[in-house]
């Protein structure tokens, strides 16, 4: 939590300075009102004994109460207020950088963390890290100096009438540390429980068709019920042990009033506590308030060691995110991308293997790819095709070789410029929140309407979007949701096309069309992209036909490069896949 504050900003401290300079000022005040009380006490006693009035001078220390408490009432409201201020935008500072943070974090540190643990540590641990902060600005300084200036009040009062309170703090540090003991270990259990809970619950929402189609409802609440009550159960125990410190404060409060008013009922009868029994009642009276603001002062230490101990485990996971350093990252002097050259990227014995894992998933790839070349990647599932185009734009690094973009390791470039080169259209169709026009503009916010139209025109999209009623202007759900495969395809196809890249990435990203859709939409995209290359993923060997190569995988290995018809004629894999796709007769007309 500590390790936090170097957030802070600079002109936060000025105001913590005001703070404490406020809060002095208003306990200072706070214990001259007991002073006061003992002053009136005395005076209504001298009343009653003499029979003078004393009228004139009760209010004129009433008065002068009533002038301190409003003194202490608008430091106590200034405190609050610039605590409120300090505490949220320490937070929106703090929630920014962890977004930006996360947004820079490569798939590595994406899956070290794991989703519903980001999303945790966004929200819960952020209002968990802004509540500490205003307790923290308000009762760490207001209970110190509340309890050390009462306590050398009352240390100079009487040192008898002194002991009962003394007991009573020592009481009341013996409970806090029993239960911090006991409680601070489960705050840290119950974040970690909270992770799982959204993890269960953003699974079971995600895949809600799949959970119904297979009536596994029950299968799924189990889940829920098992991880909820887990953290039903924790809560309980804080909880339970938090509420123990109610009614023990409440007894310690009561018994040192009790002590008190026995020891200075002593006092007074055997003429020790003041020069008068009138004097000594109001000594006491005045060490009973004292001693309740000492009780109170730790009291609301109390919260602070409810609170901070959860929002220190809640700071300790916000800078674990923090302090990632990622592990792609743009080197210090990056190099720039020729642009007075056609676009070239080149494979140079390239293999890849996953973080912790032994064995390369990928090995020795080597190949060039020039502009306005179609190259196609097409294997069995799992023999590494998405992650060689996963390597294109940097999600991953490679484990050893190279990958070269006009002749420069796209290590040595900065990330921004290799990915203005980039148009991807991902496996799964992934639209955001917002309307079809603000999709499309993603990768290139100036674009035109007519570049908009002209890219919905070759993705095959322009029909069903001018059906629509607000035609570019319709509304898409989160996840494009509102949309079908298809048309979520066409989309992000279409969102590649605005950008107008010098590279193209398809991932499998004609699954979901029709056969003819697909011929159509292939057909327009290659004038479109005549300038550029294409990389495709594909499972279907009839979208690959005409690419100009085709690299084939199998077990992460490249077992054959050519086109398909010098493919369909000497590699083995491929023809196994290709006969058991198409007849000959398809694949042979395809190679005329």
């Amino acid at each position: 939590m500590i390790k936090l504050f170097k957030y802070f900003k600079w002109w936060y401290y000025p105001l913590i300075i005001l703070i404490v300079g406020l809060v002095y000022l208003q306990v200072d005040f706070d214990l001259k009102l007991v002073d006061y009380m003992r002053v009136i006490v005395t005076l209504v006693g001298q009343a009653g004994q003499t029979g003078e009035s004393q009228t004139s001078e009760i209010l004129r220390n009433g008065l002068e109460m009533l002038g301190y408490s409003l003194v202490s009432i608008l430091a106590t409201i200034i405190v609050y207020y610039i605590s409120a201020r300090i505490g949220a935008n320490f937070v929106k500072d703090l929630r920014k950088r962890l977004f930006d943070k996360i947004d820079g974090f490569s798939l590595e540190e994406i899956n070290q963390f794991s989703t519903s643990s980001l999303i945790t540590r966004s929200t819960n641990d952020i209002t968990q890290v802004q509540m500490v902060t205003i307790i923290l600005l308000r009762l760490a300084v207001t209970a110190p100096i509340t309890a050390i200036r009462a306590i050398l009040k009352i240390t100079n009062i009487d040192i008898t009438l002194t002991m009962p309170v003394i007991y009573g703090v020592i009481a009341v540090v013996f409970m806090i540390s029993l239960i911090f003991i006991f409680v601070t270990p489960k705050f840290k259990v119950m974040q970690a429980l909270n992770d799982e809970l959204n993890l269960v619950t953003r699974e079971n929402l995600t895949g809600l068709r799949v959970v119904r189609a297979h009536n596994a409802e029950r299968y799924e609440q189990s889940k829920f019920e098992k991880t909820n009550t887990k953290l039903t159960g924790v809560n309980l125990f804080v909880n339970r042990a938090m509420q123990m410190m109610m009614p023990g404060m409440q007894l310690v409060m009561n018994s040192v009033s009790l002590a008190v008013t026995w020891v200075g009922a002593s006092l007074i009868f055997n003429n020790q506590l003041g020069s008068n029994p009138l004097e000594g009642i109001g000594i006491q009276s005045q060490f009973s308030i004292y001693g309740f603001q000492i009780l109170f002062s730790f009291m609301m230490l109390t919260m602070l060691f409810i609170m901070v101990p959860r929002g220190a485990v809640s700071g300790r996971r916000i800078y674990e995110v923090l302090s990632t350093v990622p592990k792609i990252k743009d080197i210090e002097h990056p190099l720039e991308i020729p642009t007075d050259v056609k676009t070239t990227i080149t494979f140079d014995n390239v293999c890849f293997k996953y973080p912790g894992a032994n064995e390369c998933v990928l090995e020795n790839i080597t190949f060039e790819a020039k502009a306005g070349e179609t190259v196609a990647f097409i294997g069995s599932t799992g023999s590494g095709k998405s992650t060689i185009i996963n390597l294109i734009p940097r999600f991953y690094d490679v484990t050893s070789g190279e990958i070269k973009i006009n002749g420069v390791n796209i290590k040595d470039v900065k990330q921004s410029d290799l990915l203005d080169q980039i148009g991807y259209v991902p496996q799964k169709g992934l639209l955001f929140s917002g309307t079809i026009e603000s999709n499309l503009k993603l990768g290139k916010q100036h674009a035109t309407e007519v570049e908009i139209h002209e890219a919905l025109d070759i993705a095959q999209a322009k029909n069903f979007v001018s059906r629509l009623d607000n035609g570019l202007q319709s509304e898409v759900a989160q996840g494009g949701k509102n949309f079908s495969g298809g048309q979520r395809q066409r989309l992000c196809i279409a969102r590649a096309i605005v950008k107008d890249p010098q590279i193209y990435i398809f991932d499998d990203s004609f699954s979901a069309l029709d056969y003819n859709t697909d011929r159509a939409l292939r057909s327009a995209l290659k004038v479109k992209t005549d300038h550029a290359i294409n990389f495709i993923v594909a499972q279907r060997i009839g979208t690959i036909l005409n690419a100009d190569r085709i690299i084939v995988l199998d077990k992460g290995r490249a077992v054959g490069i050519g086109t398909h018809k010098e493919l369909l004629e000497q590699n083995q894999v491929y023809q196994e896949m290709a006969y058991s796709q198409l007849s000959k007769e398809e694949l042979l007309d395809a190679t005329k």
